[in-house]
């Protein structure tokens, strides 16, 4: 199993804003194994401020971690891809918009770009989902990403089966383990917690 100290990761971050905190504590356990991060973020999850906090905060809790600048803007992404910036990309968390976009091959946000330009070589990209329709609408997106021979999913499951039947999210404590295994193009098993 390939290490990830010394990996170029691409992270992209989605407008699921009620798992941001989690994602900044993700970001900084990859930084601490050595991952050098390169941040990517939708143009909501750049531009909104929500109850779950001040977009100003989270973008310098992002920047600071990684020492990089956010990409947020179609031209900063596009290049990532041909120019081999990273060795994988993850996406977390991603919504259901942005699942749907790269499951039909929609480009109109960094995030989609960005993803859409590492798929062109063959590049991983890991996906975290994050969404209240999981299985809803939703279901078939995720049945014909994980057919994909380069995209690999953090297992996920309902967060709250009762009150949000439809909703899934994955366990982002799982992301260094199923980085390691799509750097070997091979998807962590179980998927459904």
């Amino acid at each position: 199993m390939k290490e990830l100290h010394g990996l170029k990761l691409g992270v992209a971050l989605c407008g699921s804003f009620c798992t941001f905190s989690k994602a900044i504590i993700m970001i900084e356990n990859l930084v601490n194994m050595g991952v050098e991060v390169y941040p990517i973020m939708s143009f909501n999850a750049y531009e909104i401020t929500t109850r779950f906090g001040k977009r100003e905060d989270f973008i310098k809790q992002v920047e600071d971690l990684s020492g990089k600048e956010i990409i947020h803007t179609i031209v900063g992404a596009e290049p990532i891809g041909p120019k081999h910036i990273v060795d994988a990309m993850l996406v977390a968390p991603c919504t259901g918009n942005t699942l749907t976009k790269i499951a039909n091959s929609i480009t109109d946000t960094p995030v989609t770009l960005a993803t859409k330009s590492v798929l062109r070589n063959n590049t991983p990209v890991i996906i975290a989902i994050s969404t209240n329709d999981g299985l809803g609408m939703n279901l078939k997106n995720i049945g014909q990403l994980i057919y994909n021979q380069n995209i690999f999913f953090v297992p996920f499951g309902q967060d709250n089966p009762i009150n949000k039947p439809c909703s899934l999210i994955s366990n982002l404590d799982l992301v260094p383990e199923t980085i390691k295994y799509a750097l070997e193009y091979k998807q962590v098993q179980p998927i459904l917690l």
